[in-house]
């Protein structure tokens, strides 16, 4: 017996999802299918809100609703400071932290030659044009600490040192609350690299 095909359409579309499989799909679908009738309007709604308001920033090229974002028109953020990261989620992760006060620029992804994706598949370009003005003292290269990640650092370091703009790395290593034990060697030594002064 096959899924009515409502149903059917439904599962197929939640597939698409990264990390969903058929029998993920089939259970949110089930739960969707049994959940009050007001669930599914709210629902449908709110995917075409997000595809209808939600476009990137200009400046950084991070999501937004407005245009400049809400960081790159506060005032009080510093301007001399520019933190690269690879996604709109890793600016929210360090938002969260609330350990960084300037702006910021969004690659929307990182070098992977296996995927096909280049520089020039990122907002490489675009962010050497913000830093042609002279007014970004530091970059924050704030990739993931992956190959790709890694690779990307690496790459706009070479760019945007002959700029006269000073290069700085996040560090990596053990995380709060983590054993060095139980770290693997790879964290082990990042976090040796990565030390400071006390």
């Amino acid at each position: 017996m096959s899924y009515p095909p409502a149903l059917a359409r439904l599962i197929r579309l939640l597939t698409r999802l990264p990390g969903i499989g058929e029998k993920s799909a089939a259970r949110l679908a089930f739960f969707i299918l049994r959940g009050d009738d007001q669930y599914p309007v709210e629902l449908a709604s709110a995917l075409s809100d997000l595809k209808r308001q939600t476009r990137y920033c200009s400046t950084c090229f991070s999501l937004t609703e407005s245009d400049p974002c809400s960081i790159c028109s506060d005032e009080r953020r510093d301007k001399h400071c520019i933190c690269v990261v690879e996604e709109a989620s890793d600016l929210l992760a360090i938002e969260r932290s609330h350990g960084y006060r300037g702006l910021y620029h969004v690659l929307q992804g990182a070098i992977s030659p296996l995927d096909g994706r280049g520089p020039e598949q990122l907002r490489v370009r675009e962010l050497i044009e913000r830093l042609k003005d002279g007014g970004v003292q530091e970059v924050v290269l704030a990739t993931n600490p992956s190959v790709e990640g890694e690779a990307t650092a690496v790459y706009l370091a070479r760019l945007i040192k002959p700029l006269g703009v000073k290069v700085s790395r996040i560090a990596h290593g053990i995380p709060v609350g983590g054993n060095l034990e139980y770290s693997d060697q790879a964290t082990v030594g990042r976090a040796i690299d990565g030390r400071r002064e006390m």
